[in-house]
């Protein structure tokens, strides 16, 4: 499954970006999907998370509410809506699938894709 994470891109901060991710060829149906940001020369972090069964969202405390990640079923894709942007949320944002469709537990997720540069500006 090749994942394609777009959406991105440069935006002042206090605006907003929705990201969305799709797998090529197929949908993201019954799979667990995941986002996570990577700066350059730092670890990648987990930002958001959601289950197939019950669409059960996970967030880390530090992104305070900024993230909603949520299922387009008409579209088979997860988007994630980033709002009052900071510059400290500038990163490629990846998405991450996971065809049990429950969400690993420490990230081990099957399947990742490319990512997508998100620039804030102050």
């Amino acid at each position: 499954v090749q994942l394609q994470a777009s959406g991105g891109g440069v935006v002042q901060a206090g605006g907003s970006l929705m990201l969305s991710c799709a797998a090529s060829g197929r949908t993201l149906i019954g799979y667990a999907v995941g986002w996570f940001r990577q700066e350059p020369n730092k670890n990648r972090e987990f930002v958001a998370a959601i289950n197939w069964s019950d669409n059960t969202t996970y967030y880390p405390d530090s992104i305070q509410g900024r993230f909603t990640i949520s299922r387009d079923n008409t579209k088979g894709t997860v988007t994630l809506q980033i709002d009052r942007l900071k510059p400290e949320d500038t990163a490629v944002y990846i998405c991450a699938a996971e065809p049990t469709g429950r969400v690993p537990s420490h990230y081990e997720y099957q399947y990742w894709g490319q990512g997508t540069l998100v620039t804030v500006s102050s």
